[in-house]
């Protein structure tokens, strides 16, 4: 099994003066499910390299066993140390793709025309394509085989308008991920604020916040 994992390279939290990134947890839990099922896997981020990560993500609050494991693991970070430039990768070869949210990926992944490329390629090939809390906004710009959003008419979910208010940055975000996935005709869903919540809709699989990383690649390796 060979897995594309992508990264945002995005870490300006809009005009804060804070930053963002990725999330610690959606990357290390899907990671460790990914590569303890004997899984291949490519890291890739829009500028390459180091992506950056979401230093609210990294507090003692934030600590699950997936991160801590990283933290322990030389061999991991030194693979994320290098995530190999988004327009150099081709879907080709890969058995899925995966993103892990974090702030980041609304402001580049979002609008990122590689990764919407990706995208499209992994759906008219039917193979799983997975993305779990800020990162199902990857989903704005992709098309389906018919024209249409590629969203349309699947049951789909991602961070909550009442998350994204829990946490303060309703009004920072360039787009609420709720609002961007039913505007595309997603047919969307939720469970409650912050606890895991995952939907499959035929190779499309989505997590709605940081607590679904897991389950949502659990569910990904389950449609290999």
């Amino acid at each position: 099994m060979k897995i594309l994992m992508v990264l945002t390279s995005h870490d300006k939290l809009g005009d804060t003066g804070n930053k963002t990134g990725f999330w610690l947890e959606e990357f290390a839990a899907p990671y460790y499910v990914f590569k303890d099922a004997g899984a291949e896997i490519t890291l890739a981020s829009p500028k390459g390299g180091q992506p950056p990560l979401d230093p609210s993500s990294d507090g003692d609050d934030a600590q699950t066993d997936a991160t801590k494991r990283f933290k322990a693991d030389d061999d991991a970070q030194a693979e994320l140390a290098n995530t190999a430039v988004l327009s150099t990768v081709s879907a080709d070869g890969y058995d899925a793709i995966f993103f892990p949210g974090g702030h980041g990926p609304l402001w580049d992944l979002a609008e990122d025309g590689d990764s919407t490329a990706l995208i499209e390629a992994f759906a008219a090939n039917d193979r799983p394509i997975g993305a779990v809390c800020h990162a199902p906004a990857v989903f704005k710009h992709p098309k389906g085989a018919d024209g249409k959003p590629l969203v349309s008419g699947k049951t789909v979910t991602g961070f909550t308008n009442t998350e994204e208010e829990g946490v303060g940055l309703t009004d920072v975000v360039p787009f609420l991920v709720e609002d961007m996935l039913k505007s595309n005709g997603g047919v969307y869903e939720k469970g409650d604020d912050w606890a895991s919540f995952v939907v499959t809709d035929g190779k499309l699989v989505t997590g709605q916040n940081p607590a679904s990383s897991e389950e949502a690649a659990k569910k990904l390796l389950a449609l290999l």
